[in-house]
């Protein structure tokens, strides 16, 4: 069974992807499948994490890169190969490039993470740090091969890199036949064209549904245009399908085998990133994190047994830093309010007290005395809580008003 392609490329195959699962063998590792309870819970039947996260280099993007360039010709890999990209499929270069013995030059934005910069220079690649986003690296890389004649490694949009991807499909099949749905984050969309390309010739009734963050989603009204669409502008925590724009390529094959694209919110994935580190034990990143934030956000609309696809799990510390933060409001877990209390020697430890009994902790406090709004024997106390839940966070609050203080949120 072939799937047409766009340009000058030969329809993509099941033996292209068969080929290059042959050809990862021994390079790429073939990834676990965890369960995961609570979702399972949650959904109302068996749900499966593909753990790409744990794959070399933290992403399925060595997949790609391999088959790349190791189908490139003697002539081209003396050349050397270049790239641009602010994380996963820099690595996924970097080091398809090391074991095949190709020079790679790696175009990054200036203001990307620094532990990805060191991770890709450590894989063996040239980093050149340029542009302030991802559109002016990529001219930058662009611009380079022309110069040099470098083969430039698109990230998604080329039958290899799409072939290399959909090994992903044969493994879920191999290790879970009894799935129905496979649900798996769109970018530019050349992880679920492969995946679906996989799973529809072998399994034509698995369904297979592709997630975008609502701030970068350029594939729903390209789809509904009936060609690639170009956002005016992307914004999302999520820099691994932080794309503005379908691939000639992999569009085709999403419009043809994908049966649902779903878009979840900044909120939604940094909670799906918090369930995954506290219930299945993951760091994923927030790309990685999309299709268990579109089970959390509508998990009866899923058929089971459910496979998502953590697709990657590098993230900045810092950025993980926040996020958490982020999921934590997110999930109610934080509590923030305001109230006023009669200012006098032992009021704020009553204050304390009740909170101590509510079982609140209090991360933060400002007590204010000074606003022209108090008056004369009133101070206005500013607090963040840890709480348990968005019913932690009421039962808190009511404590609170039930001690007899003017709670303000």
């Amino acid at each position: 069974m072939s799937f047409r392609t766009a340009g000058p490329f030969p329809p993509l195959i099941l033996d292209d992807v068969r080929g290059a699962q042959k050809m990862l063998s021994g390079v790429a590792r073939t990834t676990g499948m965890e369960g995961s309870r609570h979702l399972s819970s949650l959904v109302g039947a068996p749900v499966h994490l593909k753990c790409e996260n744990l794959q070399r280099t933290g992403s399925f993007k060595l997949r790609g890169a391999y088959v790349r360039i190791a189908g490139l010709s003697p002539v081209e890999r003396a050349a050397g190969v270049v790239a641009a990209s602010a994380g996963n499929h820099a690595q996924g270069v970097a080091l398809a490039s090391s074991l095949l013995g190709v020079r790679s030059t790696v175009f990054m934005p200036v203001g990307a993470p620094l532990p990805k910069v060191a991770a890709t220079r450590e894989y063996g690649a040239e980093v050149r740090l340029q542009g302030h986003v991802v559109d002016e690296t990529l001219a930058a890389a662009q611009e380079y091969a022309e110069q040099t004649g470098a083969v430039f490694i698109h990230p998604f949009d080329h039958p290899d890199i799409i072939a290399g991807q959909g090994t992903v499909g044969l493994e879920i099949l191999e290790q879970c036949p009894e799935v129905r749905t496979v649900v798996v984050g769109i970018g530019g969309g050349g992880l679920a064209a492969g995946i679906a390309v996989a799973v529809k010739a072998l399994r034509p009734d698995v369904k297979v549904v592709g997630v975008q963050a609502a701030g970068a989603a350029a594939f729903p009204p390209s789809l509904s245009a009936g060609h690639p669409v170009a956002l005016d502008s992307v914004q999302t925590m999520a820099d691994g399908i932080k794309v503005g724009r379908p691939g000639d390529l992999t569009f085709p094959l999403v419009q043809e085998l994908v049966d649902e694209v779903r878009t979840v919110s900044e909120d939604e994935l940094s909670s799906a990133l918090l369930l995954c580190l506290e219930r299945a034990k993951m760091v994923v990143e927030p790309a990685g994190a999309s299709p268990v934030a579109a089970l959390l956000s509508d998990p009866k609309a899923f058929r089971g047994p459910v496979v998502a696809v953590l697709s990657g799990g590098n993230v900045d510390p810092l950025l993980m830093q926040r996020i958490l933060t982020h999921g934590m409001v997110a999930a109610g877990r934080y509590l923030s309010l305001r109230l006023r209390l009669t200012d006098r020697p032992g009021a704020l430890a009553a204050m304390l007290a009740t909170l101590s009994v509510a079982d609140a902790n209090v991360l933060d406090i400002q007590h204010v005395r000074t606003d022209p709004r108090l008056g004369l024997t009133e101070a206005e106390v500013e607090l963040h809580l840890e709480t348990k839940g968005p019913e932690h966070c009421d039962e808190v609050a009511a404590a609170l008003r039930t001690a007899g203080y003017l709670v303000r949120s």
